[in-house]
């Protein structure tokens, strides 16, 4: 008898943990694929008309008859079919409350909360995400409009800058021969020197042979029956002298005294300021060593970083008004001398360079400078920068269409001035756009329409 007992406790435990183990191998299987397998079973049996059967506590579970849950053993239920999607975009997708835009109807009617009559919202406003404001409505979200048209639009490009040098009247003094300085004339930076002022004596063992060259040439000459062979070695010797930094004016009081000269003085080539100097009294010098420069100061050169997005619409020749902290309440007028081709790396900035007369030498190389340039893009079409809504790649603003019907709509803009874009497509002078409260009825538009506009399903994607 007790044997008995304990084969029928074993057997009511085995046929347990079967139920038990099949429960859990149908509960336990991945969502995905359990979703992914009833997805297309319904939509199998959707196509050919049968029924689908469901569990409500196990969606999971799908049945082409009714039966019960395998699961937890509840009836289950037939699902309903899907509605087939309205093709049809001047059919009425529904009715609502202009003032209630949650309530919705199938059919004409009044809105239950405040008793107005409904209307009708057509398909394909749901599907353009349209929304459907009334006045009040608008005035209570703080909706506002402004109508598209044609103005100037001014853009103000801001940089920073700093004074330089101008490069182009730079002038090195160095020597094509080695020697030694014997007595400087200009011995500190800062100096202005003038166009042929001396600035050092100078004794070259090659410059004093070369010296010697032209004398003796130039006495061959006068002794010479041949005048022409001789002519050449003199204009030979002249030249040689030339190149080598002697002026026409000593090569000639070299040909007058009649003897060479040990020191030599060397001058000036160009007028302007000495803002470097390498050269002492009695140093040596080798060819190509340089001694001084010199740059003029009566005009000097702005070198302006501008970020890359304002350098399309910058021409050489454009205007600029530069202010200096240095001297405050002036203002200095420039214009754009040259727009370099190439761009910094790390500051992803253009430069500019500008050009000030400077004939009170108050500029400075190595000041900074605020330079500010006023573009004239002309009178396209234009929209308030506040009516577009950011979306991803995709630029959105909100057409009145009249009648209280606020419509999502794609456009592509340009250049920026001020509150305004410049409008390349998507809109036409005239139309009316929301400028505040877009983003109010933006969020209505994607909770009322179908997420057809919303998702890209216009041919635009959303990123």
């Amino acid at each position: 008898m007790k044997k008995t007992h304990i084969w029928a406790m074993a057997g009511l435990l085995l046929v347990a943990a079967g139920g038990i183990w099949t429960g859990t191998k149908l509960a336990g299987q991945e969502p995905a694929a359990v979703s992914e397998a009833a997805a297309h079973s319904e939509h199998d049996h959707q196509q050919t008309g049968e029924s689908v059967y469901t569990c409500p506590m196990h969606p999971s579970v799908r049945q082409s008859e009714p039966g019960s849950c395998p699961i937890c053993g509840m009836d289950l239920v037939e699902v309903e079919p899907e509605p087939e999607p309205m093709t049809d975009p001047d059919a009425v997708a529904h009715y609502t409350c202009p003032m209630h835009p949650s309530v919705k109807q199938s059919e004409p009617g009044s809105c239950p909360i405040c008793g107005m009559d409904l209307e009708p919202v057509l398909q394909s406003e749901v599907s353009g995400g349209v929304v459907l404001i009334d006045a009040v409505r608008r005035q209570s979200i703080g909706v506002r409009t402004e109508t598209v048209t044609r103005g100037p639009m001014t853009r103000t490009v801001r940089a920073v800058g700093h004074l330089t040098y101008d490069e182009r009247g730079l002038a090195d003094v160095d020597l094509k021969v080695k020697g030694w300085v014997r007595e400087l004339h200009v011995d500190a930076q800062g100096e202005y020197v003038g166009k042929g002022q001396p600035l050092f004596t100078f004794y070259s063992p090659d410059l004093y042979a070369a010296q010697q060259d032209y004398l003796q040439a130039l006495r061959a000459r006068e002794r010479a029956a041949d005048g022409e062979e001789a002519g050449l070695l003199l204009d030979s010797a002249r030249e040689r002298l030339i190149l080598w930094d002697l002026t026409g004016a000593q090569v000639d009081s070299l040909a007058s005294r009649g003897r060479a000269q040990r020191y030599v003085t060397i001058f000036a080539p160009a007028s302007g300021h000495v803002i470097a100097k390498h050269v002492v009294e009695g140093a040596s010098v080798m060819p190509g060593q340089m001694l001084y420069r010199i740059a003029p100061l009566d005009r000097v050169w702005v070198e302006a970083e501008v970020y890359e997005s304002d350098l399309a619409i910058l021409k050489v020749g454009q205007r600029a008004d530069i202010r200096l902290t240095y001297l405050p309440g002036r203002e200095f007028k420039g214009t754009i001398d040259h727009i370099y081709p190439y761009m910094d790396e790390d500051a992803r900035t253009g430069r500019v360079r500008l050009v000030l007369r400077n004939p009170d030498l108050e500029l400075r190389p190595n000041m900074y400078a605020d330079v500010e340039l006023k573009v004239d893009l002309g009178s396209p079409l234009r929209v308030p920068q506040e009516a577009v809504i950011y979306t991803g790649p995709r630029r959105i603003v909100f057409l009145d269409l009249g009648e209280g019907r606020l419509k999502p709509t794609e456009i592509q803009v340009g250049r920026s001035a001020g509150a305004y874009f410049e409008v390349l497509s998507g809109l036409s002078s005239g139309d009316v756009v929301v400028t505040s409260g877009n983003f109010l009825v933006a969020a209505e538009s994607r909770l009322r329409s179908a997420a057809t506009f919303w998702s890209g399903g216009d041919g635009s994607h959303e990123h």
